[in-house]
């Protein structure tokens, strides 16, 4: 039977997650800016790029220094309130770090707070994001809250949250390998994430292939475009400006519409 069909009927945490994209791939997406891969994976989706992949509420990145992260999304779900989920918890603790040891790398822990819109606890901190490190992660989405995040920083994890807390609670690890919500947006376990200050796109599977590419060529046909037209406008008469800034826009859609089929932002 093909793994796939065996995968059918895991769990979810026992999934074998595998990656699209080459490591050096991923390295080359970290060196853009969030915005700028949404703008490159707009042009290849089949979703609306309004409501799929993004988060629709407010996040904060509270390592904005440290630039963007990618990686693969590994998912957990805590209710730092609920003392129940501390009678087992270091069987659970045990075997949510053998999933996540489990998974390729890098990852990023996608963190679905069940108390909100109550913040009581943090999973994170010093600790916490030590093991992750050591685990293969990069960093986190949580829309809960972060703490310790000067010692997060000094370990080289990165985190996304809705706001800071003091202590941890009684947080342990709840469900894991699951579908979560964050931020007003569904992710599974093994989606590539691309996340920054501005936020964090999550790939639809099966929409990584070309992205790097289509981000690539989107950022430099605006640079060829839109603008090269504004930036070459010192001293040029406002009639003249504004003639080749609608060329430019068209320059823009009809490159846009000869590599995807699609003219971009501007519409047709």
């Amino acid at each position: 039977m093909p793994l796939e069909a065996i995968e059918r009927f895991l769990p979810m945490d026992k999934k074998q997650i595998t990656t699209q994209l080459p490591h050096e791939e991923i390295l080359q997406l970290k060196r853009w800016n969030t915005p700028t891969i949404y703008n490159g994976w707009e042009q290849l989706t089949e979703h609306d790029p309004a409501q799929a992949a993004i988060n629709l509420e407010a996040t904060t990145d509270f390592m904005p220094q440290m630039g963007p992260m990618v990686g693969w999304a590994v998912t957990l779900q805590v209710e730092p309130s609920q003392s129940r989920h501390k009678a087992d918890g270091v069987h659970r603790a045990e075997e949510y770090r053998e999933y996540i040891s489990g998974a390729p790398g890098p990852k990023i822990v996608v963190v679905q707070d069940l108390d909100k819109p109550a913040t009581t606890g943090s999973f994170w901190g010093e600790v916490n994001a030590n093991i992750h490190r050591a685990l293969g992660c990069v960093g986190t989405i949580t829309d809960g809250a972060v703490r310790d995040v000067d010692e997060m920083t000094n370990a080289g994890f990165k985190a996304l949250a809705r706001r800071l807390c003091v202590g941890h609670a009684h947080v342990v690890p709840v469900n894991w390998g699951c579908e979560v919500q964050v931020f007003g947006q569904r992710v599974e376990p093994g989606q590539l994430i691309h996340a920054d200050k501005h936020g964090f796109l999550a790939i639809p599977p099966g929409e990584e292939k070309g992205l790097l590419d289509a981000a690539v060529f989107m950022d430099e046909n605006e640079c060829n475009t839109v603008i090269k037209a504004v930036r070459g406008a010192s001293g040029c008469p406002q009639p003249e400006l504004l003639k080749r800034l609608n060329q430019s826009v068209a320059d823009f859609g009809e490159a846009a519409r000869n590599k995807f089929g699609n003219p971009g932002e501007f519409g047709d």
